[in-house]
């Protein structure tokens, strides 16, 4: 599947929280950490599951940078 996004970030699924309709999924990129709120559905439907090899992505117009 080809998607529009270049912001695509490889890593593995650290530690998913389960809500009642949102989950949050802890992804280790690098030596870095990134948390994404995506729907409990959206876990279940793509089988993801802790020890996952995913690709986050990021799709933004902008992206703050800190120093």
């Amino acid at each position: 599947m080809e998607i529009s996004a270049r912001n695509q970030l490889k890593g593995k699924v650290t530690k998913i929280t389960l809500g009642n309709v949102m989950a949050e999924v802890h992804v280790l990129v690098g030596t870095s950490e990134i948390v994404s709120a995506i729907t409990r559905s959206s876990v279940e439907r793509l089988g993801i599951k802790v020890g996952d090899d995913v690709v986050a992505i990021v799709k933004a117009t902008e992206v703050m940078i800190g120093k």
